[in-house]
């Protein structure tokens, strides 16, 4: 058969990825086309538009680039129709994707929407909406399946697809010889897999690091797709301290860490299921914060709390995110509160049950 994939930011690719093998295991003649990065390029080359092209961060970023976006839309169903697809997937990026499975499900395609926009964070009325374009909804939360009774939708949830990748991950045995750490404690820095991540966030993570007495490894988890002089930028003010910037290792850099600065996001439960204790932080456009704090109804906003209904590790937002607050919450997670926290972690990863979450969507979208 062949199936369509959309993912647009780098989780997505991760999880298209790994969707992708299990649905070659089913389905050896599969043939793929989609959109994401390179860790779908790994399995099938015939990539539409790479995710680093279209991730956008905040409502005013989206808003600046709307053209583009309306224009990558529009591309998006048009070649949707030239491939014309068995089955559309659409891997969260929950702005774009809705529109197109919007556009979709009336042409005949079967659609399923894996990894759920979170409708029960804001603009829950997009529930209904989901209900009439979307044929299977996959959720990767344990309290999705519940949310989505409420629109009299049936809702399959399987599991959360990182613990896939961490299982699949192999640590590299020379990597501390590699980068020349013998003794001490590794602090982990993820500024997030976005410019405007970086450039906001890490230059506030950066005058912590420079404020610290105490003397750590410290190791800068970058990407591909972001030059290294917009890091460099980012830590100009930090004088003093040996910084290694390491370009798509992080699951290697949180193998060894003792703990870590977290961007919000994905990544504070990776950090969580390699045990790190963490602080989660987040800075974007003043607007942008201004108009998701009145639309969004959470009370925390990184995944570990969310998932775990309560602050297992400190967060700092905007405001918040300051270099007053985040000194002693780094004091805090490499001493005092390391085990209370990966004591912690411990029942999140029982919470989420075991790997195979991959499998599971490649069976639902095969069948």
């Amino acid at each position: 058969m062949k199936y369509y994939l959309i993912a647009g930011e780098a989780s997505g690719d991760l999880h298209g990825a790994n969707l992708m093998k299990e649905i070659l295991s089913l389905d050896p003649k599969a043939e793929f086309r989609y959109w994401g990065g390179d860790a779908m390029q790994e399995v099938s080359d015939n990539i539409v538009t790479h995710y680093k092209d279209v991730a956008f961060m905040g409502f005013l970023e989206v808003v600046k680039h709307l053209p583009l976006i309306l224009r990558k839309i529009k591309e998006c169903k048009n070649d949707i129709e030239n491939f014309n697809p068995d089955r559309l997937v659409l891997i969260d990026y929950p702005g774009f994707n809705m529109r197109i499975a919007e556009w979709a499900k009336p042409k005949g395609y079967e659609v399923t929407f894996y990894i759920s926009p979170t409708i029960w964070a804001w603009k829950k009325k997009r529930g209904w909406k989901l209900k009439k374009t979307v044929d299977k909804m996959i959720v990767i939360l344990p309290f999705e399946k519940e949310v989505y009774k409420k629109y009299d939708m049936e809702a399959h949830y399987v599991g959360h697809p990182l613990l896939d990748a961490i299982a699949q991950f192999k640590p590299d045995p020379s990597f501390k010889e590699k980068y020349n750490i013998q003794t001490g404690k590794v602090l982990a820095l993820l500024p997030g897999s976005r410019v405007q991540e970086v450039e906001k966030i890490l230059p506030i993570m950066g005058e912590a690091i420079a404020q610290m007495e105490e003397e750590v490894h410290l190791l800068l988890a970058c990407t591909k797709h972001i030059p290294q002089k917009i890091y460099q930028q980012a830590l100009e003010k930090v004088k003093g301290r040996n910084i290694q910037y390491i370009i798509a290792d992080t699951y290697n850099i949180l193998n060894i860490a003792d703990a870590a600065l977290v961007s919000s996001g994905t990544a504070t439960l990776e950090t969580a299921l390699f045990k790190v204790p963490q602080v989660v932080c987040y800075k974007t456009s003043t607007i942008s914060y201004q108009i998701a704090r009145r639309l969004v109804d959470l009370e925390y906003m990184s995944l570990v709390n969310l998932i775990m209904d309560k602050p297992v590790v400190a967060e700092f937002l905007q405001g918040d995110f300051t270099l007053e607050n985040l000194m002693p919450a780094l004091k805090d997670i490499l001493g005092p509160k390391r085990n209370e926290i990966i004591s912690e972690y411990e029942d999140l990863i029982n919470l989420l049950g075991g790997s195979g979450a991959s499998q599971r969507v490649a069976k639902i979208i095969v069948k």
